[in-house]
């Protein structure tokens, strides 16, 4: 049998355990930003929904993405600089390392989807 030693946790362990916690949490969440946009991010992928009429963008992993216009099921957006035009159910655009796919499109919004 081998003798383990146990170390009690110390309110500086506790501190630093539940600080490096707080900052992998804010890391995740600072990867999406929006302006006349929401984002729902997890650690692969982000959904971005535009609202149509405004000027809307999003930051996700580091780069823009920019609704540029939609036309009935044809949307274009501009991301990381470079633009696509998307329709439902097309197959996902290569942008910069990122697979960027169009989840719906209504008279009010635009929802893609950006994953790395």
């Amino acid at each position: 049998m081998t003798n383990r030693r146990v170390f009690p946790l110390t309110p500086s362990r506790r501190a630093a355990g539940l600080f490096a916690g707080l900052a992998l949490g804010v890391a995740v969440l600072s990867g999406c930003s929006s302006e006349g946009a929401s984002t729902d991010c997890g650690l692969d992928a982000c959904t971005v929904t535009f609202e149509r009429g405004v000027d809307a963008q999003a930051n996700v992993f580091g780069v823009e993405a920019k609704l540029v216009g939609a036309q009935d099921d044809q949307v274009t957006v501009e991301v990381a600089g470079e633009q696509l035009t998307l329709t439902t159910g097309q197959q996902a655009a290569d942008v910069g390392g990122l697979a960027v796919t169009l989840d719906s499109v209504t008279d009010q919004q635009v929802k893609i989807r950006v994953a790395r």
